[in-house]
């Protein structure tokens, strides 16, 4: 069992380390967005004057977010390009991405799987996510984190290796590691 436990935690720590992109990590939400985008096959403009560093979770709840939104509009939007905005408030983040595409009506079409990972990703942080979209308009999708939400600031790699701390100590008080 100590031999398991440990491999486990180890697989724990190595995908926790996996999952935080290295560009985000190191350089900030502007440019990891700015390499994405790059890789998208419309034209995207991303607007972020005056965007810093923000703690983990919330950096990285807005590239995810974004990363989704971008893939929807290539996938689903027919649209010809997408902009992606950043501003900061006192006590907030806010992401917009906007598209020129088809559009959709919003009181008839539920979330589909993306849209409502993006909306429990940014729950989960004290934010909400609202959609405006009409049938020929295009869309714009809005995102908002609070920036002094409980819990926040922690990171994604510290919740792991917390995670992996507690998981070492049930062993050991059970006689495990």
């Amino acid at each position: 069992m100590k031999n398991g436990v440990r491999a486990a935690l180890d697989d724990l720590r190595d995908l926790a380390r996996g999952i935080y992109p290295p560009l985000l990590a190191d350089q900030g939400l502007v440019p990891a967005l700015q390499a994405q985008a790059r890789k998208v096959s419309l034209p995207v403009e991303i607007d972020a004057d005056g965007i810093g560093r923000y703690p983990q979770d919330t950096e990285a709840a807005v590239y995810f977010c974004t990363l989704e939104a971008l893939q929807n509009i290539t996938k689903y939007a027919s649209a010809s390009r997408a902009k992606v905005g950043l501003s900061c408030s006192d006590d907030s983040l806010r992401f917009t991405v906007t598209d020129d595409g088809t559009g959709f009506d919003t009181a008839t079409t539920r979330y589909g799987t993306g849209l409502q990972g993006m909306a429990d990703r940014l729950a989960a942080l004290g934010g909400a996510l609202r959609v405006r979209s009409q049938p020929g308009d295009g869309t714009i999708l809005t995102g908002e984190l609070p920036l002094t939400a409980p819990g926040q600031g922690e990171g994604a790699m510290a919740t792991w290796e917390r995670a992996a701390r507690f998981l070492s100590q049930t062993a050991r008080d059970r006689g495990g590691a």
